[in-house]
């Protein structure tokens, strides 16, 4: 994995972006270097990506003091409230914010920090993210506490592009009613159906750097 191939795979997945009707100017492309080692992040920098997407907060703990430069580190998995401080120093944008406890941890261990409210818009039990009648309370309660809300993240439904559809629709409407400014929606795989819903950000890391490597238990 190097720079140059990385290089040439983001230009792919910005043709992708442009064929489903985005501005890749608009579209920000979120590297996500989970269960990679520090080559990817490297990689992913050296190709002109400083947005960078981890799962977990020991692997992003163990991993970002390996990579050189200055990555923008993006929390995007389901995280524990007791994990906050572990990875409170590296994270500039939490984007799995699902409910009021770790609201209040983030407000005591990152003051001000930016993040954005996960909504669980498919009603999958399975899947983290805030239920779509409790969005605006919980970015209320965010707000009132000081940290800055800059959209909405959500996940699709695997193998249901009619599902994933509308619950796009849905966090993008959701968006432009609570005055936000970003939509985090969309993956390798539904990309372009996150694109065509308004998607401000994709979250991409096969098309970037491949197969993912088991990840070690």
């Amino acid at each position: 994995m190097d720079a140059a191939t990385v290089g040439d795979n983001l230009g792919r997945v910005r043709d992708q972006i442009v064929a489903a009707g985005g501005d890749p100017e608009r579209v920000q492309i979120l590297a996500v270097t989970k269960g990679f080692g520090p080559e990817a992040p490297t990689a992913a920098l050296g190709a002109g990506l400083s947005d960078l997407g981890e799962n977990y907060a020991q692997e992003l703990a163990d991993k970002a003091p390996a990579v050189d430069g200055d990555p923008s580190w993006h929390f995007i998995g389901r995280l524990q409230s007791n994990k906050v401080k572990l990875v409170a120093d590296l994270v500039s944008v939490w984007q799995s914010v699902d409910r009021s406890s770790l609201v209040d941890e983030i407000t005591k261990r990152a003051p001000g920090a930016r993040i954005l409210v996960q909504v669980n818009a498919t009603g999958e039990s399975q899947k983290g993210g805030c239920a779509v009648p409790d969005v605006p309370d919980l970015v209320a309660r965010a707000t009132e506490g000081g940290l800055t809300v800059e959209g909405l993240m959500t996940v699709g439904v695997d193998g249901d592009d009619d599902a994933t559809a509308l619950a796009f629709e849905r966090v993008a409407g959701l968006v432009a009613d609570l005055g936000l400014r970003e939509a985090s929606m969309g993956m390798t795989a539904d990309l372009a159906l996150a694109v065509r819903a308004g998607s401000t950000q994709v979250r991409v890391g096969r098309a970037l750097f491949g197969a993912r490597p088991e990840r070690r238990r």
